[in-house]
């Protein structure tokens, strides 16, 4: 078989155009070629996050400034927001990096809640709090906007933000959320290969940060921002992934960010119409579903039909398309299916006539 198109969450299709972009001849991260290639990127990544702050690149998945964000902003102790796999691997990973941690558990499927986070934090036993706006384990998203304005009331928390599958699919305003931390990687909705992080800090998480005894270097907050300052990384960057970010962030702009927005609705909004058409369920609590992708329920909850998931992925796969037979605790009686980057109403009608020909073979 020849390439098999990738609808899961991530990584997600990459374009050509894209990879065209990685064969940029070589330069060096510490020249001019390379100053004047991120600072023509700067205002655009500042316009795509709302932000007048400066942007950062690292090259990394996006757990490595995760990570970072818990050794640069936690003194005292973490609430760790968890309501699917990767946001309950927040807590494991706070403890591992030796930091104070507790653990605002939901069930999978059910967004954290804003009274839920301002409970724990009243008790003014925490500097920081994990959320991750989009868990797609289970395809929930959070409502961020209305969490984020705890920040006025708790000004001393560090408001730490995982995006990765939300960034450049639904508005994020990083200065009007008044949050400290925003990131995402851009295997998913960038649409781009994994090994890039993109992420912005506050000037009051920067001044904590630089109080930070044991924050390392490759993730220091203090060492990005110096260095963003002169268009540069503090360390090595993959210098083709910076060349493919600028190639899609042009596409971006060109296409507008309101439409790219409307778009990942719409797609979204396909997916979901095909499942219930077919009569199935969704796993999210309804209201706050992903944008970026369908967490079909196949008997994780009552309710809606069930199939073979393994069987089904198998039949799209033989037509070239691969989706996700559901992750950790809900593998099978979940299944995935990813609408984000650069995917378009075109490409989903034709996703779904895959989808419906191999229903129709169970």
């Amino acid at each position: 078989m020849g390439h098999v198109k990738l609808h899961i969450p991530g990584p997600v299709e990459v374009s050509p155009k894209t990879f065209e972009a990685f064969c940029h001849p070589m330069i060096g991260h510490r020249g001019q070629g390379f100053k004047d290639l991120y600072a023509r990127l700067q205002p655009q990544l500042q316009g795509l996050l709302g932000t007048r702050q400066l942007v950062y690149l690292s090259t990394s998945s996006a757990w490595g400034v995760m990570e970072g964000a818990l050794r640069n902003l936690t003194a005292r102790k973490v609430l760790n927001c968890m309501c699917g796999a990767f946001s309950d691997k927040w807590f494991d990973v706070s403890k591992r990096c030796g930091k104070e941690a507790e653990a605002l558990q939901v069930p999978w499927g059910s967004p954290i809640r804003a009274d839920q986070v301002d409970a724990r934090l009243a008790t003014g036993l925490f500097d920081a709090v994990t959320l991750i706006h989009n868990e797609t384990s289970c395809g929930v998203m959070s409502p961020l906007a209305e969490i984020a304005a705890l920040k006025a009331r708790y000004p001393d928390v560090m408001f730490i933000i995982d995006a990765v599958s939300s960034m450049t699919a639904v508005p994020l305003d990083f200065d009007a959320l008044g949050i400290d931390v925003l990131l995402a990687g851009t295997q998913k909705a960038f649409a781009l290969p994994p090994g890039l992080t993109v992420f912005t800090v506050s000037p009051t998480a920067l001044a904590k940060a630089a109080t930070a005894k044991d924050r390392g270097y490759y993730f220091d907050f203090v060492e990005f921002e110096k260095n963003a300052r002169d268009s540069m990384t503090p360390s090595t960057p993959s210098i083709p992934h910076v060349y493919a970010l600028a190639s899609k962030v042009d596409e971006f702009f060109a296409e507008g960010l309101a439409n790219r927005y409307a778009r990942h609705r719409q797609t979204n909004g396909m997916l979901r119409d095909w499942a219930s058409r077919n009569g199935f369920t969704l796993f999210p609590e309804p209201g706050h579903e992903s944008l970026t992708l369908v967490c079909v329920n196949n008997g994780a909850r009552p309710g809606g039909r069930v199939i073979d998931v393994a069987k089904f992925q198998k039949l799209v796969k033989d037509q070239g398309i691969l989706i996700d037979g559901g992750y950790g605790k809900i593998k099978g009686t979940t299944f995935r299916i990813s609408n984000m980057g650069d995917e378009t109403p075109g490409t989903i009608t034709a996703l779904i006539a895959v989808l419906d020909a191999a229903l129709a073979k169970l």
